[in-house]
């Protein structure tokens, strides 16, 4: 009866960690979220600070887990750890800006240029946070 019980536990465990292991490596790898695809909210980089720092709560419903694209002027550009580009845009506010990530292989151009960064809305901490950003195109831009 131990054995019994024993056997069915360690199924039940390798099933679990097999589940947990597809999910975390393949499944994730083939559906992720492409933003390339998706409608977005148009917004300059100023009018997306305002308001989060007027009224969060109705910002994030606004902007949350959403497609974004922000027009703004580059403040500064860098690499995260992963090696990714990053990139800051100018608010008109000191103390808060546009955070944006983009996905690899990504180039723009020099500091005070005026950019178009489409991206997934994660939220506001001292800047609004954008990720998985790609540079849209001057004839991309619906009008």
């Amino acid at each position: 009866m131990k054995k019994k019980i024993i056997l069915i536990a360690l199924a039940v465990i390798l099933v679990g960690g097999f589940g947990v292991w597809y999910y975390v490596f393949p499944y994730s790898e083939s559906h992720h979220r492409d933003v390339v695809n998706e409608d977005a909210i148009n917004v300059t980089s100023v009018q997306i600070v305002k308001d989060y720092q007027t009224n969060e709560k109705a910002a994030n419903a606004r902007y949350l887990n959403k497609a974004v694209q922000v027009t703004g002027t580059i403040l500064a550009k860098k690499a995260d750890q992963a090696g990714n580009t990053t990139v800051t845009l100018k608010s008109g506010d000191a103390f808060a800006n546009v955070f944006c990530t983009l996905k690899p292989g990504i180039t723009l151009g020099s500091a005070d240029s005026t950019v178009v960064i489409k991206g997934i809305c994660s939220g506001f901490l001292s800047d609004v946070v954008l990720s998985g950003g790609i540079i849209i195109k001057p004839e991309q831009i619906p009008k």
